[in-house]
């Protein structure tokens, strides 16, 4: 079903809402207690150790050897098959802003309710942008772009589907643009990767797994050829010498990353009681974030954001909302007094 049809011919695309947005909340509630607690986004509420840096890191430029070392890591950690493949990139936002440049004018698909940058961004450059709720739909365009698993539904493709997807665009030329910014914290099955199909580039997000969003450090899987071209048009120097550093050293620390999928296992089916038990459906979502439907979100919104709780709302479904992950002692138990007084 083709759920909206659209292109930027004469018009400014529509501004997004986000996650995140702690300065518009803050003004929108100034007598909520403070500290927020911001359980708006998908990102891990207990981030990566930072580790000592040597002052090189700020001081100098990135080397080669820096970003090489980065890839490295990268490439053992999401199982690419070479170095040559996997692009750095300064957070996934820039890659989304770039690859719109790298096709010529074309019918985008995005398949929908997602993450609407992607969208929004493909517009910005002129492209006939469709938001499909069906994979097989997606298969005639020159771009079809998939999350998965996603956002905010946590929907998760099989790899099958997807790899039929991929090899339908390749016959006339398409590409398949698959986001797995929370694949990390599923079953490696759940991604395209090691074997990448043809026609297929595939986008990773180091900070919400890492809880180190600020950093601003993402990846993009690719042919060759496509990788070259979005080094190019990145240029040098395209993430900082303290990303790559801790970048390295986070994604070679299996043990955390072991440890941090349990717990956020174990958190995400607390945060579901708490949820349930206050009226609320559980929809979907990772184990970085629940997808909560209740029959009154908007209040329930309004209510813990006067606790000086903030969620994310979804303007194009007000039954929905998303609820992160409590990061420490205090945040549960404001967010169960919270919704206790609901």
């Amino acid at each position: 079903m083709d759920l909206r049809a659209s292109s930027t011919h004469g018009s400014e695309p529509e501004a997004i809402v986000h996650g995140g947005n702690l300065d518009e909340i803050s003004r929108l509630y100034p007598d909520a207690p403070r500290p927020w607690i911001d359980l708006s986004t998908g990102i891990n509420p207990i981030a990566y150790p930072i580790p000592s840096l040597p002052t090189e890191a700020w001081s100098r430029l990135p080397t080669k050897a820096d970003e090489r070392a980065l890839l490295v890591a990268a490439t053992r950690r999401y199982g690419v098959r070479a170095p040559a493949s996997i692009v750095a990139a300064p957070g996934t936002q820039a890659l989304l802003q770039i690859l719109p440049r790298l096709r010529p004018s074309g019918s985008v698909a995005v398949l929908a309710p997602t993450y609407e940058e992607h969208a929004l961004c493909w517009r910005r450059c002129e492209h006939e942008v469709r938001l499909i709720d069906k994979i097989d739909a997606l298969a005639g365009v020159d771009v079809a772009v998939v999350v998965n698993p996603n956002n905010p539904t946590g929907r998760v493709l099989s790899r099958e589907r997807l790899t039929a997807l991929a090899t339908k665009l390749a016959k006339h030329g398409g590409l398949l643009i698959l986001d797995e910014a929370f694949a990390d914290v599923l079953p490696a099955d759940v991604s395209l990767l090691p074997e990448l199909p043809p026609s297929t580039l595939v986008l990773r997000s180091f900070g919400k797994t890492y809880g180190l969003a600020g950093l601003r450090l993402g990846f993009a899987i690719a042919d060759d050829e496509l990788a070259r071209k979005l080094r190019d048009e990145l240029g040098p120097w395209a993430v900082s010498g303290p990303a790559l550093a801790i970048g390295t050293a986070a994604l070679a620390d299996d043990v955390w990353l072991s440890h941090t999928r349990e717990r956020l296992i174990a958190d995400s089916r607390r945060l579901d009681q708490l949820l349930i038990a206050a009226g609320c459906g559980i929809i979907g979502g990772t184990p970085l974030f629940r997808l909560a439907e209740h029959a009154d979100a908007e209040a329930l919104a309004d209510r813990l954001a006067r606790h000086g709780i903030h969620v994310r709302r979804f303007p194009c479904n007000t039954a929905w909302l998303r609820f992160g992950l409590p990061g420490d002692k205090e945040s549960w138990q404001r967010l169960e007094a919270a919704l206790m007084t609901i």
